[in-house]
């Protein structure tokens, strides 16, 4: 590999932590605000993002609860996602990077980044629903706005894992052949 190449890589590794430890503080601080919801409501406008969803809870907490919970688990999708990415980087050999370990990693960055895509969409889908019931405020639309690139950048990767797939069959081939 060439230099380049390998200072191209160690930088995207490193941009690839920065996201990770991004999302995970996005995660956290959405936690914390879903229990302080719960408990000090008073309190809300003050957290991260001041994602205040104190209405929505008075009104009905079945839609508080589901509509919290796509937007967790979205966020806590996407960091594992990038925990995946940093464990494939940290341990993918790129002077021989078709192996099984690589070509499983991929096929689970892609299972990761479609349920994220199909989960975001769902969401987008049933938000805009309860804003017809005046359940749902607008600044909601952030947590899932890019459903639709992540549905599609979830194929073209489930594409690559089978391409991998296939490259780490025929280089086992290869190998009990030569």
């Amino acid at each position: 590999m060439s230099k380049t190449n390998n200072f191209i890589f160690w930088g995207l590794y490193i941009v690839a932590w920065l996201i990770f430890v991004g999302l995970s503080i996005e995660a956290g601080g959405l936690v914390v605000n879903f229990f302080f919801t719960l408990y000090e409501p008073e309190f809300v406008q003050n957290l991260y993002q001041k994602l205040d969803l104190i209405q929505m809870y008075k009104d009905s907490r079945w839609t508080f609860f589901g509509i919290y919970s796509f937007i967790l688990i979205i966020s806590i999708l996407k960091a594992c996602l990038f925990y995946i990415v940093i464990r494939l980087m940290h341990k993918m050999d790129l002077k021989k990077p078709f192996n099984i370990f690589v070509s499983r990693q991929i096929l689970q960055i892609s299972y990761y980044t479609l349920s994220i895509g199909l989960l975001s969409y769902i969401a987008r889908k049933l938000v805009k629903n309860l804003m017809h019931h005046g359940f749902v405020p607008d600044n909601l639309n952030q947590f899932w706005a890019d459903s639709q690139a992540f549905i599609l950048m979830g194929a073209v990767i489930y594409i690559i894992a089978i391409i991998f797939k296939k490259g780490v069959d025929i280089q086992n081939e290869n190998d009990l052949t030569v």
